[in-house]
């Protein structure tokens, strides 16, 4: 018998470690207190849903999930004693927690004469499998894409025959029994068949405007499959398979359109090494500052960020579109960031904070790359002189204004003219024209002025 122990693996298809030839596998869930108090809500919503497509999955093919609650340290020897089980396998994450927890309990199942297996599986490329000619971790995007783009990948597992069971498990505990409060956001269905049609849909015809509308979030150009990456209620092998055979089987600006939204699996996996060999990025800024970087961190406007009304329509559009779906469109993740922390001076980490406790798909690796690199302080990020106009954004990547009426209602009702030059609007035009949205809390323009200096101080310039 074995155990295999699913953690963000949440499905029976292209999953290596449950793959692995020998003995068939009985599942097991763990409802980790020390993961639980990392996670927040709509996250929690997402997973219990998964949870239970995997466990009927099992049950159709007449085995089980087992779900247990507690360390995953005493719960995993306890479970392989009960069901005779010999081995226990799971795929690797790659945070330093995950990684501090997996340690321990290898550790403790050798002790307990059981036989531990890890697999890489959540990635194409293990962490440290594309380095620099010299061995080390790649520190600049570009040069790990050209490497990860031609290696080749393996190919999707198919599901293995499952150790019978005749067992029912324990129930899935609700969303308050695991301390939580329902979502108020409206989080996407879970499924593997969901992540599935995401992906089809997607790649139908989406995928073809994606290298040319990616960056505009009223278009939909975009799989929403990160929720699922995120989880693995689909395999990043099926995933880059069914994009590359897609790839080749087009031409022109089609085929450029369809790798460039390759490139955005690698970037996951690239952020996946850097987190990996700099596990402190999590809490430090991954490139240091000679006197540090002088935060501001007024309160009040953090506080005016997180509730969406700072009086910049596309920055405040992206913060209701978090409250309301915990997604927020990746184009408008940097705008936000950037305002957060050229336009406010906060510093990256609160808002980190903020996106982890609020996102579906937050993951740690992605969204920490991208935070540091908004803020000027990861690796290969945007330079500190580089700082994103919130209007000109706005005006830009949502032209019709289309995006911004979508979660702003108090502008349904104006000209797209009149959002774009809200910020030029004297006191009596905005209260004329949209009396319940805000002034612009900072002045753009002498905020950019205050970063460049706050940041040339950090660096040392004279």
């Amino acid at each position: 018998m074995r155990l295999h122990w699913h953690r963000r693996d949440l499905r029976l298809a292209d999953n290596r470690g449950l793959s692995v030839p020998g003995t068939p596998p009985l599942g097991i869930f763990v409802f980790d207190e020390n993961v639980l108090d990392h996670a927040a809500a709509p996250r929690v919503a997402f997973m219990l849903e998964a949870l239970g497509a995997l466990r009927e999955a099992y049950r159709d093919r007449g085995s089980e999930l087992l779900v247990c609650a507690g360390d995953p340290v005493d719960v995993l020897p306890e479970a392989a004693g009960e069901t005779g089980a010999e081995t226990v396998s799971w795929n690797r994450d790659y945070s330093g927690l995950a990684r501090s927890r997996d340690a321990r309990v290898w550790a403790a199942l050798s002790e307990a004469d059981l036989t531990p297996q890890a697999f890489h599986d959540a990635v194409c490329h293990e962490p440290g499998a594309i380095t620099t000619n010299d061995g080390e971790p790649y520190a600049v995007y570009s040069y790990y894409w050209k490497k990860w783009r031609d290696r080749s990948k393996e190919v999707p597992y198919d599901v293995p025959p499952l150790a019978p069971s005749d067992d029912v498990g324990e129930p899935l505990p609700s969303i308050a029994e695991l301390g939580f409060e329902p979502p108020t956001a409206d989080v996407p269905v879970a499924t593997p068949e969901r992540a599935r049609e995401l992906l089809e849909g997607f790649l139908d015809a989406p995928v073809f405007d994606y290298g040319e509308r990616r960056d505009y979030p009223a278009d939909g150009c975009t799989s929403r499959l990160s929720p699922h990456l995120k989880f693995g209620t689909i395999g990043i092998r099926a995933v880059d398979r069914a994009v590359r055979r897609l790839r080749d089987s087009v031409a022109g600006e089609k085929r450029v359109s369809v790798e460039t939204f390759r490139s955005q699996l690698a970037w996951r996996e690239f952020y996946a090494q850097v987190l990996r060999f700099n596990p402190n990025v999590v809490t430090e800024n991954y490139r240091a500052y000679e006197n540090g970087i002088a935060w501001e961190n007024d309160p009040e406007l953090l506080s005016a960020w997180r509730r969406g009304e700072t009086g910049y329509p596309i920055v405040d559009a992206g913060m209701r579109q978090l409250d309301a779906e915990a997604h927020m469109h990746n184009r408008v993740r940097m705008i936000v960031a950037s305002f957060l922390t050229k336009d406010l001076l906060v510093d990256w980490r609160a808002g980190y904070d903020h996106f982890r406790a609020k996102l579906v798909d937050h993951d740690t690796a992605n969204d920490n790359g991208g935070w540091q690199w908004a803020a000027s302080t990861g690796t290969d990020a945007q330079p500190y002189f580089r700082i994103f106009n919130p209007m000109t954004q706005g005006e830009r990547y949502d032209p019709d204004g289309e995006y911004i009426r979508e979660f702003v209602p108090e502008l349904r009702g104006i000209s797209t003219e009149t959002i774009h030059s809200w910020h030029e609007l004297s006191a009596n035009e905005r209260e004329a024209t949209a009396p319940a949205y805000p002034a612009p809390i900072v002045d753009h323009a002498a905020r950019r002025e205050r970063a460049l200096a706050m940041f040339e101080s950090a660096r040392g310039d004279d």
